[in-house]
């Protein structure tokens, strides 16, 4: 168990709407109650038509900022190969100055191979591009501790991806949040590896949020993740009608959760 109050994500996927319909979801996500607002950093859709409506992840964030008031906002997850490291720490310490101090630098290596092919970046292999998600994130936070001024908090790390041997490693290392996919079987088998990479890196591994992709119920699995020491948990909707009635589901069982 953990001491962590629960918190509800809500990823607003910018596929598939205007840009008018996703100011009015992020506008209409923070009123229902949720504690973060993330987008995703792909520039194509994901699912539906292949080549739709889609917008880019980062100068949306900066519009979030401006636009919201009280909730975190991040990417999941920002991808590393897209930007140099040190200019993704001056986004993200400009971002967090636009917002007030809400925002959650998260990062991943990647993986979706149209991004790579249409926009000129070497695609490579799984393994390569965590090698090169490692080289960055020491870089990321020497150019966060150079710029003035300064972010204005210790902007949370946020990295997804369960890899056993590399991505949880780099979560142990340097990450203040994990965001796990699958179910209760899978998290609770990965978060006992996170630990031994913790002990082996001389780490807490209570010190890092554990956040999961969550969908239906919150009474068909939240009970059950909770449990396992997860924290965040965060639904998707896609455009271009937002459907925001799982959020609204989750958003209660925290308030029942925290009391």
């Amino acid at each position: 168990m953990t001491s962590r109050p629960v918190r509800i994500g809500v990823q607003i996927q910018p596929q598939h709407a205007d840009y008018k319909a996703i100011r009015r979801a992020a506008a209409e996500a923070e009123d229902i109650g949720a504690d973060i607002l993330f987008n995703w950093d792909h520039f194509y859709p994901l699912y539906g038509e292949p080549e739709g409506l889609h917008f880019e992840c980062w100068t949306m964030l900066a519009a979030w900022a401006e636009q919201t008031s009280r909730v975190e906002i991040g990417a999941l997850v920002s991808c590393n190969s897209y930007r140099n490291p040190e200019l993704l720490a001056d986004m993200a310490r400009t971002v967090d100055h636009i917002g007030d101090g809400r925002l959650i630098l998260g990062i991943g290596s990647g993986w979706f191979e149209k991004d790579y092919q249409e926009y000129g970046y070497e695609f490579g292999t799984a393994g390569g591009r965590l090698d090169d998600l490692a080289e960055a994130l020491p870089r990321i936070e020497s150019r966060l501790a150079k710029l003035n001024p300064p972010p204005t908090r210790k902007i949370p790390v946020l990295i997804g991806g369960g890899g056993e041997k590399k991505t949880l490693r780099l979560v142990a290392k340097h990450a203040d949040i994990w965001h796990s996919f699958g179910d209760a079987e899978t998290v609770e088998r990965k978060t006992g590896i996170l630990r031994e990479h913790c002990a082996a890196v001389g780490r807490d591994a209570s010190e890092i949020e554990i956040s999961a992709g969550v969908g239906g119920k919150p009474a068909e699995k939240g009970q059950a993740l909770l449990d396992l020491g997860v924290t965040l948990f965060t639904v998707g909707t896609g455009g271009p009608d937002y459907d925001f009635s799982e959020l609204r589901d989750w958003v209660a069982w925290r308030d029942q959760v925290n009391g």
